[in-house]
């Protein structure tokens, strides 16, 4: 059987400054529909993704900006930094984590890292797959972690 994330439920607060934002970001903008006058749903998919993003009113009872650690992975992290900051897009530096390949991520009230685990400033030493990353946030606060993988592990 063939399981395939289609799509991640955002929750946002304001529909419009979502819309705008991840369109600057450079997601393609799929649906924009509304159905009523209480329910309304945008719907955007990450260049190159099979996976996509949908938010909206009447979508989600969850409280906007609680969503961190949503992943986008990139082949080269530079260039998307480069790129993402020449769209005006407020991302971090590259880091990558002092012990490991999984650094963590938080925003908001969330956070997902283990005690002591330290992150450090530029990309990984030996530039190892899955070992550099930078984030950014939506207005809301909803926090994107961009990974870089230039060689995917066995089974994937």
């Amino acid at each position: 059987m063939d399981l395939k994330l289609e799509v991640i439920v955002l929750p946002v607060s304001d529909i419009d400054r979502a819309k705008a934002f991840y369109e600057k970001v450079g997601f393609r903008l799929d649906v924009d529909y509304a159905a009523s006058e209480h329910v309304r749903v945008v719907h955007f998919t990450p260049p190159g993704s099979a996976c996509s993003i949908m938010f909206g009113e009447g979508v989600t009872p969850i409280a906007p900006g609680s969503f961190q650690g949503l992943y986008l992975i990139v082949s080269d992290i530079e260039a998307a930094r480069a790129e993402l900051a020449g769209r005006g897009i407020d991302v971090s530096e590259i880091f990558h984590d002092a012990d490991g390949l999984f650094h963590g991520h938080e925003g908001g009230d969330v956070t997902h890292r283990a005690p002591g685990q330290q992150r450090r400033a530029g990309l990984h030493p030996e530039r190892a797959s899955y070992g550099s990353y930078l984030t950014f946030h939506d207005p809301d606060g909803n926090g994107w972690v961009l990974q870089e993988v230039s060689q995917r592990l066995p089974g994937r």
